[in-house]
This record gives structure tokens, C-alpha cells and sequence, in this order.
């Protein structure tokens, strides 16, 4: 019997690096996330100066395209016209909704709804930014929005607007002009991103401990965050444990957010270990595999693996963090 896969991790990662391409060309800061049908996130990455927050809402929307198999820009007018009570049951039962934002876009292997993708963040949003040529966001000579761009470039597919009247919001900014199709630049070749320098810092140590675990047979989730346990790079390895890269995502923000490793919060905090995830806004876990990132002195961020067993998970992490 086959079994259905979510969408190969560097397939995955091919899609951020495009969408990471297109937002530095149109000069825009937030994440992209890629999240797997199975409901399990892929890979995502969140560009330099991105802003708290905006890998969560990305997660959120590409979650909704995963699952529910279609834009999430379909699913909010669903919401929103659907009764209160059914609509408030539907986040209930599904955490992973909480914000169900247009943007998110299926992605498809033979007809085959795989993985969802999404971006959200500090200037990830339908608005023109100030100052943007018009070239810039007009494709094939017609209005267009920055979030939409990036994904539809990302996908390799034609422009579709999902976040309502692109055209207003142009009329707006540039009135009545008119970009030639041969001078709209907003699907063309992005040249590759070079000024993305904590994301590459990010992605350097994923590429680690992904290359560490497949040395010694592992397949595990991992996730580098912020000092504030904002992620700025996760990734799951193929067929590794779905749950593996919240795992990885909680033991970093944990590490990062006290400055000791994961599995020492209970030593270092007694009995009120249990309590600390009350005051951290993303969730942690007291458990091995989280260890802080520190340069010139100083916690930057974590490091977090999932998926395998803790031991050997803390080994990764901090073998990778030296």
C-alpha cells in the first residue's frame, strides 16, 4: 500500500530560497514557511530584520493551504461567512488556524495537494512598500501586491492576487499609470539573495545538524531562533518524526530564552521549571535538545533538535552549536 509523503524537504527549501529571492528584490522583510499535508511543517526561513511574529502567521496560513487543500484567501471568505459557532469550533479543533490570513497557496505534485506555502512578517503584506517602482509590482503590465508575487514566483506559477483589489491599491500609489508588459518586472528571474547574512548564519548551522544526523542515521527536526525564541530557520528531514520539529522549535526557544541548555531547566529553576512557559510568548520545553547560540559573549539565539531520542538530540545540538 502506498502511503502519501509530504513534499521532499529540498523541493521545500527550493521554494523559500525563490520566495527569499523575490522579497530581497522587492525589498520586503518577513518568513516563508512550507508546511507538509500532513500538517507537519517542512522548512522556513525568516529574512534579516523580518519581525517577531510573522514565521507564525506564515506557518498558520501555509498549515490552512496544506490541510484544507485549497488559497487560504478561500478559506477566510469561508470563515468569514460561516456561522460564529462553527467558525470558532474549526479554530478549536485546529490550533495550527489560528490565523487564517489570505496568501497561503497549495502546492501540487501531480494533482496532489503535498504541502502548503505562505509569508507573512514585518513588511510581508499586500501594500505597495514606500518608495517601490511601479515596474516592480506590476506583472505582465497589470497591478500586483508584494506577498502574492513572492509566492506566485516561488511556485513558478502565474500571478494571482488573493489579498482583494490590487488595482485600488495601485490607483492609489500610482493613479493612472500603465507599466508595458515587457517592462514589468515583478515575475522575472530574482537574482539570488546576498544580504540575508542571520538567515545564512541560520541555515548554516541547519545544514550542521541535518548533515550530523544523517551521519549517525537520524532523522530529526531542527530550528534555530532568536534570543527572544523567534524562529529564524527550521527544517524536518524527510520522513523524520512530524512532531520532531516543534520539538526542535521549543528547546531552542527555551535555551535561548534563559540562557542554559533545555535539559538543565529543571536543575536551574527547581520546581519552577513547570511554570516558565507561562512567561515566555512561544512555547518552550524543559526537555534535552536545545542549547543557547552565543557570540562575543552574548545568547543570540538557540538551537533546538527533534525527532530522535533526547540524548542523542542534546549530542547534535551541541556539537553543532561549538
Amino acid at each position: 500500500m502506498d502511503h502519501p509523503r509530504d513534499l521532499p524537504l529540498a523541493q521545500a527549501r527550493e521554494l523559500v530560497r525563490r520566495a527569499v529571492d523575490k522579497a530581497e528584490q522587492l525589498g520586503l522583510r518577513g518568513g516563508v514557511a512550507v508546511v507538509g499535508a500532513s500538517g507537519a511543517l517542512v522548512t522556513a526561513s525568516r529574512l534579516d530584520a523580518g519581525g517577531a511574529g510573522g514565521m507564525a502567521r506564515a506557518r498558520s496560513k501555509a498549515w490552512i493551504s496544506a490541510t484544507q487543500q485549497i488559497p487560504s484567501a478561500e478559506h477566510l471568505r469561508r470563515m468569514t461567512t460561516l456561522p460564529a459557532p462553527i467558525a470558532a469550533g474549526f479554530v478549536a479543533a485546529s490550533p495550527e488556524a489560528v490565523f487564517p490570513g489570505a496568501g497561503g497557496m497549495p502546492v501540487r505534485v501531480d494533482g496532489i495537494v503535498v504541502a502548503g506555502i505562505a509569508a507573512s512578517g514585518a513588511t510581508v503584506s499586500p501594500f505597495l512598500p514606500e518608495g517601490v517602482a511601479p515596474e516592480v509590482v506590476s506583472a505582465d503590465g497589470e497591478p500586483a501586491n508584494p506577498e502574492d508575487l513572492l509566492i506566485a514566483y516561488a511556485l513558478g506559477t502565474r500571478y494571482e492576487g488573493q489579498h482583494g483589489d490590487d488595482r485600488a491599491r495601485w490607483a492609489d500609489r500610482f493613479g493612472d499609470l500603465v507599466v508595458p508588459p515587457e517592462e514589468a518586472l515583478g515575475m522575472r528571474d530574482a537574482p539570488r539573495a546576498s544580504a540575508q547574512h542571520e538567515l545564512a548564519w541560520a541555515t548554516a548551522l541547519c545544514d550542521a545538524a541535518i548533515a550530523a544526523a544523517s551521519a549517525a542515521g537520524l532523522r530529526i527536526g531542527v530550528a534555530v531562533v532568536d534570543a527572544g525564541g523567534d524562529p529564524i530557520r527550521e527544517d524536518r528531514m524527510d520522513d523524520a518524526a512530524a512532531g520532531g520539529v516543534d520539538v526542535a522549535r521549543a528547546t531552542a526557544a527555551a535555551a535561548a530564552r534563559f540562557a542554559v541548555a533545555s535539559g538543565d531547566l529543571v536543575e536551574a529553576y527547581g520546581t519552577g521549571a513547570s511554570s516558565l512557559s507561562t512567561l515566555a510568548p512561544t512555547p518552550i520545553l524543559a526537555a534535552p535538545g536545545g542549547v543557547p547560540l552565543v557570540a562575543d559573549g552574548r545568547v543570540v539565539g538557540g538551537i533546538g533538535i527533534g525527532g530522535a531520542s533526547p540524548e542523542a538530540c542534546a549530542a547534535i545540538a551541541a556539537e553543532v552549536a561549538r
